[in-house]
């Protein structure tokens, strides 16, 4: 995998360099959401219109799990090693700071895929929750990818080139980031994926930590674009 930056303070983990396989699996419904479980694994949900800044859909339920990929019906679920300990010197566990040199867990999270009403149509909005008692961090964007009836179709959003500076996102306890993904910028009409394939930060998270989620509306993929995490809808929609 491209490495997009050069990080100037480097998290706990180790960077995962390896390229995200992205496997999807065909079905109907609106675009999932994925939340935390005990252990390692993910499950699916049907996606909802929200408004434009909603954090996350209500309405869903959580499903059986499977490792590294979401099936079923319901949440879906990430999940990994939990987020490090430690302190900021001040004891602060809830800052920026502390979130820069700890990197999130799946197995706190909560990542969530949706179609915003008022998006354009071919645009899907990632939310990744933490759900943890103390800040964490992201990398700068999220990884997607895209399969059409279980099969990949090899292609990879891409996220703004030339970025630098802070090594991560500093999510907080109780916050979410956001990160927008436009299926078909060009207008090309592509092959149609009916799921989303979703690793909240491959710079510090294994393939396995990904979750498949069902696109409630499948949708051309063509020269798929994804942005930068954001605090809100509003912002994640110009940050391609």
């Amino acid at each position: 995998m491209r490495t997009y930056r050069l990080r100037t303070t480097a998290l706990a983990t180790a960077t995962v360099t390896a390229g995200l396989a992205l496997a999807l699996t065909a079905c109907g419904g609106s675009d999932s959401a994925g939340g935390p479980t005990a252990n390692p694994a993910a499950a699916k949900s049907a996606d909802q219109q929200v408004p434009p800044g909603t954090a996350t859909p209500s309405g869903e339920t959580a499903a059986a799990p499977s490792a590294g990929k979401a099936t079923g019906t319901g949440t879906a679920t990430a999940v990994p090693a939990k987020a490090g300990s430690g302190t900021k010197g001040t004891g602060d566990t809830t800052g920026d700071s502390y979130a820069y040199t700890h990197p999130c867990s799946a197995r706190n999270l909560t990542v969530k895929a949706t179609s915003p009403t008022g998006t354009p149509a071919t645009v899907r909005i990632i939310t990744v929750t933490n759900n943890g008692s103390t800040s964490c961090g992201l990398d700068y964007f999220p990884t997607v990818g895209f399969s059409a009836k279980g099969t990949a179709l090899g292609v990879q959003a891409t996220p703004p080139g030339g970025l630098g500076g802070a090594p991560a996102y500093p999510v907080r306890p109780g916050a979410t980031a956001y990160a927008a993904v436009n299926l078909d910028p060009t207008g090309a009409n592509g092959p149609v994926a009916d799921e989303i394939n979703i690793l909240a930060d491959q710079e510090h998270m294994p393939n396995a930590d990904g979750v498949s989620l069902k696109l409630a509306k499948p949708g051309s993929v063509t020269h798929p674009k994804v942005g930068l995490y954001r605090t809100n809808t509003h912002d994640a929609l110009t940050a391609f």
